[in-house]
């Protein structure tokens, strides 16, 4: 294995990473953005008014994205067993 082997592998986790995390916290600063907004126009400093919002939001967007999440999981896992044989080369 060379250094540029496991600097490419672990870039590609990374992105996988970043990729299957960023709808659900997009949604969740979205959510989070506009109850704040709520907050500061309505003066209501609850603080448990944020969490139900993003917690039904990122249920939402995991309901939504789910199977596209599983499916880009799944692709990056197989690739990951196929290609063993030449990661312990």
């Amino acid at each position: 294995m060379t250094p540029e082997f496991i600097v490419g592998f672990a870039k590609s986790a990374v992105e996988i990473t970043l990729l299957l995390s960023l709808p659900m916290l997009g949604l969740g600063m979205i959510v989070g953005l506009l109850v704040s907004i709520f907050q500061a126009v309505t003066q209501i400093q609850e603080m448990t008014l944020t969490f139900v919002p993003k917690i039904l939001a990122v249920l939402a967007g995991l309901l939504m994205f789910g199977p596209w999440m599983l499916n880009k999981l799944m692709v990056y896992t197989a690739g990951v067993f196929t290609d063993f044989p030449q990661y312990i080369r």
